[in-house]
């Protein structure tokens, strides 16, 4: 790996003699920051050996067991990050942190399970440490780093390596460029096992249940809308004004438009003169999704839906106010 930064990335002469200094940051120097974070991480991907990495993918695709993952320091937190990926995807994945596993969580390995270790250097002590132990209860061992030759790699079952030109920091210390690249790495392998095992969106939705979007792909019509009995029941021939309280009781009558186009002559509208003899309608097995796109759609937004059978019947109302309560 290289140790000299870029020449317009070396500031360290402009901190000479004063330890404190601070420098504006320009539009030009912020620009070149990304440009050579990008130029690392280009790097990578040139660099990358999609032979190994095919390996490793398929190893955890073809796993019975749970795949594990362990890093420290802020390898971990990349560890974690993919390990949730992973779960989030309907894969079995945990995070084993490497003091606790010597402090009794180890149990939690078998030999059907693989262990994926994050290491840039591949000379943590701590994971170092774990190896036998992780060894002796029969897990695949993969190590994941970006030295080559190092004592990690040497010890594991099997070793991808992740090339990294140098760090971004001018000092080649701060994993900036590493930890980016763990990142991409194991997010990347997440998708394609996810291709892989044909994951649908219903599926993924399922496993989202509380969020914007598992509610955007399970939530249907029939889910959010206000049955017909809790709906306000009026006769055609009724006039408006009469039927007021029966209207707006259970809030459903938006009246606004009626009043602003009609003035005075409202009092005199029945029913049947004032409501939308062809509505927008929608099916209770449509996403809910759906019914919101349709309620924004032109010529103008609305704020109810009627809900209709197959047999073009009223069977419910979905409110715009209704969805947006049900966090769509």
């Amino acid at each position: 790996m290289g140790s000299l930064p870029p020449p317009y990335l070396d500031f360290s002469s402009a901190n000479q003699g004063n330890e404190h200094h601070h420098q504006e940051i320009s539009k030009d120097n912020l620009l070149a920051f990304f440009k050579s974070q990008q130029d690392l991480l280009n790097h990578f991907f040139k660099h990358l050996d999609l032979s190994q990495t095919l390996d490793f993918s398929r190893i955890l695709l073809s796993t019975s067991g749970t795949v594990f993952f362990t890093g420290v320091g802020k390898s971990a937190f990349v560890a974690n990050k993919i390990c949730q990926t992973l779960i989030s995807l309907s894969f079995r994945s945990s995070f084993l942190s490497p003091l606790d596993a010597l402090h009794g969580d180890i149990g939690a390995l078998s030999s059907s399970d693989v262990l994926v270790l994050f290491s840039k250097s591949g000379y943590t002590e701590e994971l170092l440490r774990l190896v036998p132990c992780a060894k002796a209860r029969g897990a695949f061992l993969v190590s994941l780093t970006s030295v080559p030759g190092n004592p990690l790699a040497g010890v594991c079952d099997m070793n991808v390596h992740l090339p990294l030109q140098r760090e971004l920091c001018p000092f080649n210390l701060a994993p900036v460029t590493s930890t980016a690249i763990q990142m991409v790495f194991g997010d990347t392998i997440a998708v394609a096992l996810m291709a892989a095992r044909n994951l649908t969106k219903e599926e993924y939705g399922a496993n989202h249940p509380a969020g914007r979007i598992g509610k955007s792909l399970i939530f249907k019509v029939k889910d959010v809308m206000k049955k017909k009995e809790e709906l306000p029941v009026c006769k055609e021939g009724d006039l408006v004004m009469d039927q007021l309280v029966e209207l707006t009781s259970k809030g459903y009558g938006d009246l606004r438009r009626t009043l602003k186009a009609s003035g005075e002559a409202i009092f005199k509208l029945s029913v049947g003169e004032m409501c939308n003899r062809i509505p927008r309608t929608i099916g209770p097995e449509t996403m809910a999704v759906e019914a919101m796109k349709k309620m924004e759609s032109p010529p103008s937004p609305v704020q109810f839906l009627p809900v209709v059978n197959e047999e073009n019947t009223l069977i419910g109302i979905v409110t715009l106010h209704g969805l947006v309560s049900a966090g769509l």
